[in-house]
């Protein structure tokens, strides 16, 4: 095998693995970054960055499952305030309540939001979009409602719970680790349980589903119940994570999440994509979403490139899938 034939296999096994293309796309993205900005990966800074994309790993992960079963969930970023606010004002109000009983609570109110979208979408039979569009208002009028148009700032919230993210284990922060435990378990959960497989049938072909015995209204209800208890406990790691319980946080936080998926490979018609993918995505779209202000652009510029990024996403995976399609169709015209 000559050169020139082993840099063509290896560029069509990267070609033809979301995943590595992503690696090698993150490993230039920063090799440019440090070189403009070399600061920007000190220590202090990583640490910093990754704290932060952990939260975004989690609700990209929320948005993931709802994609991947041909849907969209527009209301993350209201359930992540609502829940959020609720865990800081029980911790502000009473200030003896159990760190694990307050992360319950931020569990239990995004179970409970999610149980409404996925109701309304699994068996009220309206379209996810609409659904999400109509309860990310309702569930984001209700946080100001909630809070009385007040904050809660940090010297109102006790030391244990302002420090529960920033504690550490090996080295890793509980914030990280958190990250870490649901990205495990929605691994094994997508390629290893029923309910796993039977998001993605619902999502490639859901009449097809249908003959195996997958119920589709089931199925999309257990989708919104994954994505409201994740970003419900989302609420809780950001409330902690920056100290502050404010009624417009996470605002515009679900598009982060969606251009996470994306970049992460994910189909937007629903049927393919990974968690791996998923997180490698929330990790490219965070750094680069920290790596805009240190390069002294200013907001608007800053928003230019996010939605240029996703569009260029998009535009591959269209490319990817149409490709994959094409090949699909020429097996089989062969085979026959």
């Amino acid at each position: 095998m000559n050169g020139k034939t082993a840099l063509n296999k290896i560029g069509k096994w990267i070609g033809g693995r979301r995943e590595a293309s992503l690696v090698i796309l993150l490993l230039i993205s920063c090799l440019l970054i440090g070189v403009m900005s070399p600061d920007f990966f000190s220590s202090t800074n990583v640490d910093t960055i990754i704290n932060d994309i952990a939260i975004l790993a989690i609700v990209s992960i929320a948005q993931f499952f709802v994609i991947l079963s041909n849907g969209i969930d527009i209301s993350v970023g209201a359930i992540i305030a609502f829940s959020g606010m609720a865990c800081g004002m029980i911790n502000q109000d009473h200030p003896g309540t159990p760190i694990f009983v307050i992360i319950l609570a931020g569990l239990g109110l995004g179970l409970a939001m999610g149980a409404i979208n996925g109701a309304l979408v699994a068996y009220g039979k309206i379209p996810p979009i609409i659904t999400t569009l109509g309860t990310c208002s309702i569930f984001r009028g209700s946080t100001f409602l909630l809070s009385k148009n007040t904050w809660v700032t940090a010297h109102e919230m006790t030391d244990a719970f302002k420090h529960f993210p920033r504690g550490r284990f090996l080295g890793i922060t509980t914030l990280v680790w958190c990250a870490l435990i649901v990205i495990v378990i929605a691994y094994v959960f997508s390629r290893y349980t029923r309910t796993g497989r039977a998001i993605y049938a619902i999502g490639g072909n859901p009449t097809a589903a249908k003959f195996v015995g997958v119920s589709e209204s089931k199925t999309r209800f257990i989708v919104f119940l994954i994505s409201g208890l994740l970003s419900g406990f989302a609420g809780f790691l950001w409330t902690t994570r920056y100290a502050s319980a404010v009624n417009e946080m996470a605002s515009g936080f679900e598009m982060q999440a969606v251009a996470s998926c994306v970049l992460g490979g994910v189909n937007f018609a629903g049927g393919s994509g990974g968690i791996i993918g998923v997180v490698l995505g929330a990790l490219f779209f965070g750094i680069i979403n920290n790596a805009l202000p240190s390069l002294y652009l200013n907001v608007f510029w800053q928003l230019f490139v996010q939605g240029l990024i996703v569009l260029i996403a998009l535009m591959v995976n269209t490319i990817v899938d149409d490709r994959k399609a094409r090949k699909l169709l020429a097996q089989r015209r062969v085979s026959k």
